[in-house]
């Protein structure tokens, strides 16, 4: 009897990645299909949130600024990646994660204070710290409000996962 090694079988499988991609690129499978991981749209990001992710694919990493939606990367890739700019972006919207200052009774709104966009409110409570309300329908998911966060509680996630 012939048995794949799990490890082996996991080579072939076509899993969705949680990397998050370039705004305007196509799905996560046919991103890696197409995309040669020539690192232009790296060199050209101008707030240098784009990185060489995991198999040297392109991915964003919020940790230090945002996505200005400038079209660059998009704009110097050789290859057939991205979307029209008339779609969205993308489907991402910032979460507020368990571990935000507002709920362990600390005051704290530097996510509020970074959105352009005012989609992060806050709840307040009484006897409580108000507590952040992320507006999806605002939110463009450029990750201004993640690179203040202290204690880095803001996630994104796409709307279709």
């Amino acid at each position: 009897m012939n048995h794949i090694n799990p490890s082996r079988r996991r080579l072939f499988s076509r899993k969705k990645s949680n990397a998050i991609r370039p705004p305007w690129s196509k799905t996560d499978i046919e991103f890696t299909d197409i995309c040669t991981r020539c690192d232009k749209c790296i060199q050209a990001c101008e707030t240098q949130i784009i990185f060489r992710g995991d198999g040297g694919f392109p991915e964003i990493n919020f940790a230090d600024d945002e996505c200005t939606f400038c079209n660059k990367c998009a704009e110097v890739c050789p290859e057939p990646l991205f979307l029209d700019t008339e779609h969205p972006p993308w489907e991402l919207k910032a979460v507020v994660q368990e571990t935000c200052l507002a709920y362990k009774g600390v005051w704290c709104q530097s996510c509020k204070d970074a959105c352009d966009e005012r989609a992060i409110g806050f709840k307040s409570a009484i006897g409580q710290a108000p507590k952040p309300v992320i507006d999806t329908d605002l939110c463009t998911g450029c990750g201004a409000c993640a690179a203040p966060c202290p204690t880095d509680a803001i996630n994104f996630l796409s709307l279709d996962q």
